[in-house]
């Protein structure tokens, strides 16, 4: 019993330095085992044991206490009983570390199994953050060549509106110019309807004249 106690002893602490200390794969080969043993029957088997580690700790602790009320009746304890006592501490003592090993094991390998997850996430984020960076970095340049060819019809709308007023006031001069000439015509043909009748008042005067000098005659 008790050699068998060390070799579990011995296991347990061999997995226990393992898990704290990385030593090539030698941590990820306890982890995938610790990992199978909590599958299935796994932890069912695992409390068995345990519970019944607890039960053989409370036995030998219970023999210990009687022995030593004995001793204590007696005034000394007999070759036999310093035996006992010796074997019942030894394999409390063994049982108790055992136990505890046990207990310290799962709960690195429990708290090494979320921080493996824990960065499998961040690693994850971080290539997000990065995927995340180079679409920004695509959107701003995007946007950059965006704005370039914003500036560029802005000023082509600016100079086709110049342009446009050019056309404007060009079209207002020839309106007025138009209108000028209109006003000119009317005023030639108002000129020349004067002067018709101007001429008609005076070939009616001609007229009259001759008629009175041939009338003279």
């Amino acid at each position: 019993m008790i050699q068998l106690l060390f070799l579990v002893l011995f296991a347990e602490g061999v997995a226990a330095f393992l898990l704290m200390v990385k030593i090539g794969p030698l941590r990820e080969l306890v982890m995938k085992g610790l990992d199978q043993v909590k599958m299935g029957k796994g932890p069912a088997t695992v409390k068995t044991i345990a519970g019944t580690m607890s039960v053989i700790l409370l036995s030998n602790f219970f023999s210990i206490v009687k022995i030593q009320n004995k001793g204590a009746k007696l005034g000394t304890m007999t070759p036999m009983d310093q035996v006992l006592w010796r074997t019942h501490l030894l394999e409390a003592s063994l049982m108790g570390f055992c136990l505890f090993l046990g207990f310290l094991i799962d709960r690195m390998h429990h708290y090494l199994r979320k921080l493996i997850g824990i960065r499998g996430n961040v690693r994850a984020s971080k290539e997000e953050v990065q995927r995340l960076e180079k679409e920004k970095l695509r959107l701003k340049e995007k946007w950059e060549k965006a704005s370039e060819e914003i500036k560029l019809l802005q000023e082509e709308v600016s100079k086709l509106k110049e342009d446009l007023n050019k056309v404007k006031l060009e079209s207002e001069e020839k309106d007025k110019k138009i209108e000028n000439a209109e006003a000119h015509v009317l005023s030639l043909q108002k000129q020349s309807a004067d002067l018709l009748l101007e001429y008609d008042r005076l070939l009616e005067d001609n007229q009259n004249l001759q008629h009175q000098i041939m009338g003279h005659r």
